[in-house]
């Protein structure tokens, strides 16, 4: 298994019951994979550098978790097909990302 993270951002005109079953359906299918879920991250509404479907901010979230590589290929497919999500980004953690990836949870920690 290879840990992996991944960024998405959702629609800005969605509820925010539609933006918490959005991210429970992914989590849920991470770990229907095979996958755990290490951390995830609602970093909110934020503006975007550039317009993307005529939205100027929209919805981030982000999951880490490690799983193998089928259930990328997987899940990206899936972000493709939901209207819901704008964009994604997924990145293959190395041992450096993991230990930067460790800090910042830890930092996060501190200022909640």
């Amino acid at each position: 298994m290879n840990h992996y993270e991944t960024v998405f951002i959702l629609n800005p005109v969605l509820s925010e019951t539609q933006i918490e079953e959005a991210v429970q359906k992914y989590e849920k299918f991470l770990i229907s994979e095979g996958g755990s879920i290490t951390s995830k991250e609602n970093w909110g509404l934020k503006k975007l550098a550039y317009p993307i479907q005529n939205k100027k901010s929209a919805f981030y979230h982000l999951f880490e978790y490690t799983a193998i590589g089928d259930t990328i290929d997987e899940l990206e497919v899936s972000f493709r097909r939901d209207e819901r999500i704008m964009r994604y980004l997924t990145v293959k953690l190395d041992k450096h990302s993991l230990a930067w990836a460790e800090k910042r949870r830890k930092k996060n920690t501190v200022k909640a």
